[in-house]
């Protein structure tokens, strides 16, 4: 059973203030009723001002410190006795309005409601009958210490509010920056999962492949020979022979793409035209057009200007961005490819508005062999991934199922 907090009620801050105005009220030489009110009123807006929304804006903390001084001004009034609220003992209450305005609202208002307070006193003045009284030097002294302590109050209350501000804005710059460093450090990890995976399997791929190639050969030979040496009349024969020499070249050509994988590629960086090598790779898009009755649209950055990169792998990069692309974006729709300068990079953006990738699929989509496709072979963006991070580029994805996805290339635009 949890264990009640009267705390999370009533914070204890809250109490001193209300506990500090009735000690004022209980030993104060006025107990008269309007007296109390006006004294248990002004606590109850000091408690309130922290807790509603209004009175946290700037509006709304000028309008609650003209409410404070304009009772401290009627309790002062009310506790002046004959010669009225210049002597009265509640002068400090005018402090209040001076604090919070401290602490709320900057120099500016500090300034205006120390004004304020000490035009407010001063205005007891009025209320003397000189013709009774006079003030002695000494009083006059002390009327002008208490209008220096409230400029001495506010300011000191401002300048220590202002260094808590201060404090607080550095720590969450700090915050921001431990945020955006874990944020990078967790990418890095799973940059480096994912390398050590790509090797594994990359290995893995090599051996098999070239294990398989020599058998491969062996099938497809025999198969050839086997439809030359058939008689013309066994159509079923002749049928299955040719399901075997086909099967063998989609085996083959799927062996091949995996030692595209497996194999260690060298970089050739030369000064290029990004946009030229994104043309040719939708060049090689468009030969497909007939299959995928899409569209590209193009949105070239003018001042992007060329850099260096290895244009034949980035092309392949571009190419299996856009096939993706298309087999996701349905027939008569569009596919947009964006180029910007973003800082020291070189950002590449390929946007469909397709079926969209599953959230759950977005950490794996650049694992080898991971798809959702029922004939793909989870090749093609692994290959991807692995040529960006080969130009020391990174990738990211934004997408949503039915609405489209996003791929994002950012290429450094220094040499490396």
């Amino acid at each position: 059973m949890a264990r009640f907090r009267w705390t999370e009620w009533i914070p204890i801050h809250d109490l001193i203030w209300l506990g500090l105005f009735a000690v004022m009220a209980a030993t104060g030489p006025f107990h008269h009723g309007h007296f109390i009110a006006l004294l248990f009123v002004l606590a109850a807006i000091q408690v309130a001002e922290p807790k509603v929304a209004f009175l946290a804006t700037t509006r709304g903390s000028v309008l609650a410190n003209l409410a404070k001084l304009a009772l401290g001004a009627f309790l002062i009034w009310d506790s002046g006795g004959a010669i009225g609220g210049i002597v009265s003992s509640y002068y400090w209450v005018l402090l209040i309005p001076v604090v919070s305005a401290a602490v709320t609202l900057g120099v500016a208002g500090t300034v205006v409601f120390a004004v304020l307070a000490c035009a407010t006193y001063l205005a007891f003045l009025l209320q003397v009958d000189w013709e009774l009284y006079t003030v002695p030097p000494d009083q006059v002294s002390e009327i002008a210490l208490r209008l220096v302590f409230f400029a001495i109050i506010g300011y000191l209350t401002q300048r220590l509010a202002e260094a808590n501000r201060n404090e607080t804005r550095r720590a969450q710059a700090v915050a921001r920056q431990l945020a955006e460093a874990n944020q990078s450090l967790q990418e890095a990890e799973a940059a480096v999962r994912r390398s050590e995976r790509l090797a594994a399997l990359g290995q893995l791929s090599a051996g098999l492949a070239h294990e398989l190639r020599n058998p491969l050969g062996t099938i497809k030979a025999s198969s050839e020979m086997l439809l030359k040496n058939l008689p013309e009349g066994d159509g079923v024969t002749l049928e299955l022979a040719g399901f075997i020499s086909s099967e063998v070249d989609r085996t083959n050509s799927l062996v091949t793409r995996f030692l595209e994988f497996a194999r260690p590629l060298e970089l050739r960086p030369r000064e290029a035209e990004l946009s030229e090598v994104i043309d040719r790779a939708i060049s090689q898009l468009e030969h497909h057009v007939p299959r995928f009755e899409i569209a590209v649209y193009r949105n070239y950055a003018p001042d992007l200007r060329p850099f260096p990169f290895d244009a034949e792998l980035m092309e392949r990069v571009i190419y299996n961005l856009l096939v993706n692309a298309a087999q996701a974006t349905p027939a008569g729709g569009a596919i947009t490819v964006k180029t910007r300068l973003a800082g020291e990079s070189a950002e590449i953006c390929v946007i469909d508005r397709g079926s969209g990738i599953e959230p759950k699929h977005i950490e794996n989509i650049f694992n080898p062999f991971f798809t959702t496709k029922k004939d793909g072979v989870g090749l093609g963006l692994a290959i991807v991934s692995k040529l960006v991070d080969l130009h020391g580029g990174k990738m990211a994805v934004e997408s949503e199922p039915g609405r489209g996805s996003i791929f994002r290339i950012f290429l450094p635009t220094e040499g490396r």
